[in-house]
């Protein structure tokens, strides 16, 4: 008789709309103002409008784009603007939120989690609901901010999974290559064609 295995779910992705929305919005500016440089412009400033596309395209799909916490039963994989980090349950010690939100490892090096960012604002306005609901609320509003959510749900997951088989091991960190050398290389073209 053979053991049921356990379903298998897709990871639970955490990002920012807000920073999808502001990525949208710059790269829609870099394109107008390169393509309008690209096509009224004379010389240089047509490779300098290159050059430029070429170091500002990649940092705003860093910041904007790339930010993002996937989650599953074995593991939480950071992926944030220059590294992605792979982290097994078992060796997140803590995760949370003050100014920022971060998830620290046994070993108590800290990483950000930049895709969960904090609002205090709406941390205030969680508390004030939550002093002033009561309940028979008609409609329940979330009381407690999103970060603060998102962290407890990692926090949930990762004393649930981490003695799982799949969720041992050690941290795993990966820079983001396709991120830096196409902006170092648009920042070399760019300082090189300033200085000519």
């Amino acid at each position: 008789m053979t053991t049921p295995q356990e379903p298998q779910y897709a990871d639970r992705s955490f990002r920012s709309t807000a920073g999808i929305v502001g990525g949208l919005l710059l790269l829609g500016f870099a394109a107008w103002i390169a393509g309008d440089a690209l096509v009224t412009g004379e010389g240089r400033v047509r490779w300098i409008a290159v050059a430029g596309l070429l170091l500002v395209v990649p940092l705003i799909v860093a910041f904007t784009f790339r930010p993002v916490v996937y989650a599953n039963d074995d593991r939480m994989r950071v992926r944030n603007p220059f590294r992605t980090v792979d982290l097994p349950w078992a060796s997140v010690a803590d995760v949370r939120a003050g100014y920022s939100s971060e998830v620290i490892t046994r070993d108590g090096t800290k990483y950000q989690l930049w895709s969960v960012p904090v609002s205090l604002r709406e941390r205030k306005k969680a508390a004030r609901r939550q002093d002033r609901g009561g309940p028979g609320d008609a409609v329940e509003a979330p009381r407690t901010a999103g970060a603060d959510q998102t962290v407890a749900d990692l926090r949930d997951l990762a004393e649930r999974c981490a003695s799982r088989p799949g969720a041992q091991g050690d941290p795993h960190v990966r820079w983001a290559y396709e991120i830096i050398v196409p902006a170092l290389a648009g920042l070399a073209l760019l300082v090189v064609l300033l200085v000519v």
